[in-house]
Formats: structure tokens, C-alpha cells, sequence
């Protein structure tokens, strides 16, 4: 594929403020790199480290690093757009990278709003680690009996009291990058007669912390997103965020679930940008001997076809660059970024398909990179919530509030 600009369907709020843009443009060149190893990294599964010293190298890792530790302070706008970029050319990288933006994006909300859930010790090491090296973090929520703790239950990873340390056990599914993690944010309870629910921070590489190399799916090969295993690894007391009685439930704020939302979305739709140009490329070379020598990119409905893709899509940046500046801007509602994250995947994949449905067989070929962009579109419907549970509760709150008004007029 040739090289192309950043993408800039529609104008974003970045466009006008300064160094933004700059990272823009490096984003986009680390893009155009990652794409020359995506497939390596689809085949084999290796994870995806020298894309990393590369984001590094970039100066992007600590891009929402608050300013005061050594990061740029970048917001949702910046982040999605960087996030994009990258996903064009590796999604699998870019969904790492999100993962990162997101729990460091909660630090700098945490400390803005004086919450008190980040011990000020511990946002402090974690910021200054990734504002100057590849500390990356995550988190590791998903068990094999619990699911997705967006679905309600307790986790089955207990920490358990010992003296000054919190010793973890447990086991963790899906921990997205986890190879290449410095710190991972674990979900547990205690063991106390009323436990409490909370994120226990740990070093990957400390006594007792296991990775099992289970990772083997349809797409999204490179995320290595392993299992975890726990056993009495120690977590001092003052290294756990937002203890609380494990009765109140898992308690999302609203800003992380608009950066995760937003972010998993931009990766897809990176994945689908980068398809759909794989597929321009193919309709204006490939040339049927029944058209007479003029290309496929010449066909009414193929155009028609690609109009639709087209729709999908620029709504898909719209709805990115419009509502992450408006959450940046605090104008955004609660409940956008759910639709967001909703009408982006499913547009992603929609728009993937109708390029399969023009490529034919090529599109389904090994050798074309069509096929494992269609494998990582699809791999967008995992992530919970799902948006089937996002639209039915969209529709339950809609239902309920012309029960309550109809009710009120009664």
C-alpha cells in the first residue's frame, strides 16, 4: 500500500492546537511502519516489543501522562486520533496502547477530582515510570468462572491479608499486552468478613505472578492478551486503588468508561480505514477481461458499494472527533460514549464486509491483507459490554422514561 496523510475525512478539534498535530503526524508514521509487520505478528502471535520501543522512540507512550509527571497531559481528542493511526497500520498494537492511555487517563482524573483513590505514592511511580521508559499498564479484570465483571459477581481472585502485604490468588483471563506489561491493575476481594472490592497494582515480573500463554484467536493475534495466574503474590497495603465494600459492586466513573469506550472503538475503526484502502487499491487495479480493459473501480455498483463504505466511515470519524472533544470540553452526556463505541464497531465491520463482498475470493486470500483485516474487525464484538447489552439498555432507559412521564400525566 502507498503511503498516505493522516486521516482527516472531516476536520478534528486537533487540527488547531499545535503539538497535537505533531503527534498526529508521528502516529501516522509509526502507522505506515507497523503495517509491514502486521502480518508477521498475525501469523505468529510474537508480541509486538519493537513497536513499542518504537512508540517509545516517538515520544507517544506518555502522551496522557499528566504534565506535572513528566507526560503531555493530551486528552481524549488526542488520544483516539494517535490511537487511530496506529491502528491502521497494527490494531493489535493499538488496542495496548489504549489499554495504556485509559488507565493512565484515570490517574489524571483521579488526582484532578481529589478523589483519593490513587495513593498519591503510587500515581506518582507508575506517571514517572511511563513518562520516561516503556512502563506499560493494564488491567486484569476477566476470570474463567466470573466473565466480564461488567455483568455483575465477585471476583474469585482474593487477597488476603498478611502483615504490611495483601498476598493475591487468582487466576485472570485476556490480559491484553500482558508480555509486555510492567504493571498490571488487578481486580480482587479480600478475605474479610465483609470484603471489599478493588485494583491491587503488582509488577509482572514479581514472586508469584505466572503468565500462561493461552492466547490463540480468529484476530487481534499480536494483542498477546494471556492468562494470568496469581499465587500469593504480595501487594503492599498502600499499592491497592479504590478499596470499598465489595457490596457496593465494581463501580465504573463514567471518565473511564468514556476513554475506554472511545478508544476501543478507535481501534476499529483504524482496522476498517485500513481495509477499505486495501480495497481501493484493488478495484482500480484489478481489470476483468469482460470490461475491456477498464478496472472494477469503474462499475456503477461498485461505486455504490463503496459510497456505502464511505458513509460508514466518515460517520464513524465524525462521531470520534465530535464526541471525544466534547468530552474533553466536559459537554459530552454519559451515555454517548456508549453509542459511540456501538455504532463505531459495528460501522467497522459493516464496512469490512461490503469490501469482501466486491473482492471476491481475493479478499479471502492469506496473501492479502484484506483477510486479516476482515479477522480483526470482527474481533470488535468482544469487548464488554456488548453491544447488545449496550442497545438493550439504551432501550430499557428509553422505556422507562416515557413510562415515568406518561405516568406523570396521568
Amino acid at each position: 500500500m502507498t503511503s498516505r496523510p493522516p486521516m482527516t475525512d472531516t476536520p478534528g478539534p486537533w487540527q488547531d492546537q499545535g503539538r497535537i498535530g505533531e503527534w498526529i503526524e508521528r502516529a501516522a508514521t509509526l502507522g505506515r511502519d507497523f503495517e509491514q509487520l502486521a502480518a508477521h505478528h498475525d501469523r505468529t502471535g510474537e508480541a509486538p516489543a519493537a513497536q513499542f520501543d518504537k512508540l517509545l522512540k516517538a515520544d507517544l507512550l506518555r502522551l496522557v501522562v499528566a504534565q506535572s509527571d513528566g507526560g503531555h497531559g493530551a486528552g481524549l481528542a488526542a488520544a483516539s486520533a494517535v490511537v487511530r493511526e496506529i491502528a491502521y497500520g497494527d490494531p493489535s498494537v493499538a488496542l495496548i496502547l489504549s489499554m495504556h492511555y485509559s488507565q493512565h487517563a484515570a490517574i489524571v482524573r483521579s488526582e484532578r477530582e481529589s478523589l483519593g483513590e490513587w495513593p498519591a505514592h503510587l500515581a506518582r511511580r507508575l506517571a514517572r515510570e511511563a513518562a520516561t521508559g516503556a512502563a506499560l499498564l493494564n488491567a486484569a479484570q476477566v476470570e474463567p468462572g466470573l466473565g466480564s465483571p461488567s455483568h455483575g459477581g465477585l471476583p474469585d481472585t482474593v487477597a488476603v491479608r498478611d502483615g504490611e502485604h495483601w498476598l493475591l490468588s487468582g487466576h485472570k483471563l485476556y490480559v491484553t499486552g500482558s508480555p509486555l506489561l510492567s504493571w498490571i491493575s488487578v481486580l480482587a476481594r479480600t478475605d474479610e468478613a465483609e470484603p471489599r472490592l478493588g485494583q491491587f497494582l503488582i509488577p509482572r515480573t514479581a514472586p508469584g505472578v505466572q503468565l500462561v500463554e493461552t492466547w490463540d484467536p480468529l484476530g487481534m493475534r499480536a494483542t498477546v492478551s494471556h492468562d494470568v495466574v496469581f499465587t500469593n503474590a504480595a501487594v503492599p497495603l498502600a499499592d491497592v486503588v479504590a478499596l470499598k465494600p465489595a457490596s457496593l459492586g465494581l463501580q465504573r466513573h463514567p471518565h473511564s468508561t468514556a476513554w475506554y469506550f472511545t478508544l476501543v472503538a478507535s481501534v476499529y475503526d483504524g482496522a476498517a480505514r485500513a481495509a477499505r484502502d486495501w480495497l481501493l487499491q484493488f478495484l482500480n487495479e484489478r481489470r476483468p477481461g469482460a470490461l475491456g480493459g477498464a478496472s472494477l473501480a469503474s462499475v456503477a455498483t461498485v461505486q455504490h458499494t463503496v459510497g456505502a463504505i464511505e458513509v460508514l466511515l466518515r460517520t464513524n470519524d465524525w462521531l470520534l472527533k465530535s464526541s471525544s472533544a466534547a468530552f474533553d470540553a466536559g459537554e459530552a452526556p454519559e451515555t454517548l460514549a456508549g453509542t459511540v463505541k456501538q455504532v463505531v464497531i459495528e460501522n467497522a465491520i459493516e464496512a469490512v464486509d461490503h469490501g469482501l463482498e466486491l473482492s471476491g475470493n481475493h479478499g479471502l486470500a492469506r496473501s492479502h491483507p484484506l483477510e486479516r483485516h476482515h479477522r480483526n474487525v470482527l474481533c470488535g464484538r468482544i469487548h464488554a459490554p456488548s453491544n447488545s447489552l449496550l442497545g438493550g439498555n439504551a432501550g430499557r432507559a428509553a422505556l422507562q422514561a416515557w413510562g415515568g412521564r406518561e405516568t406523570a400525566r396521568t
